[in-house]
């Protein structure tokens, strides 16, 4: 009789085991493993001269996953990162420009953290569009 209770026992051991492992919760669809790797962050970033800059200036690539791309690569994925990606939420710098009109425009299209980015905004010139970007458009050009 011992026998045929630990042999009973065992089963119901495995039996709760493998209703546990069912019961387990499951992961809803979409959601990322912990270990993953974050999604990708890349803008191409360009800064032209004057109101409607041609189409044919040159940009740069700024990746953040981990930053490279232009020259102040760390300091842009940071201040992007701080602003949620949202370009126009980077807090302004206090900043004297001179009141001199060569405007500069901004662009940056691509990801940011799995979420397309689209932005364009026209400064009065490159000083203030520093003041106002921080090191996003740092680029070496104007």
């Amino acid at each position: 009789m011992t026998h045929t209770s630990l042999r009973t026992a065992r089963a119901g051991l495995v039996v709760a085991l493998v209703l546990l492992a069912c019961a387990a919760p499951a992961r809803a669809a979409g959601t990322e493993h912990p270990f993953a790797p974050a999604p990708d962050s890349r803008l191409l970033l360009t800064v032209g001269h004057g109101e409607k800059p041609s189409a044919t200036d040159g940009g740069t690539v700024l990746s953040c996953d981990p930053p490279r791309g232009h020259r102040r690569a760390a300091d842009a994925c940071a201040e992007l990162d701080a602003a949620d990606g949202r370009i126009e939420n980077i807090p302004a710098r206090e900043a004297f420009c001179p009141m001199v009109y060569a405007p500069v425009t901004a662009r940056a299209s691509g990801t940011w953290r799995g979420q397309r980015v689209g932005y364009t905004e026209t400064f009065p010139n490159s000083c203030t569009l520093t003041a106002r970007t921080g090191a996003v458009f740092a680029l070496d050009t104007p």
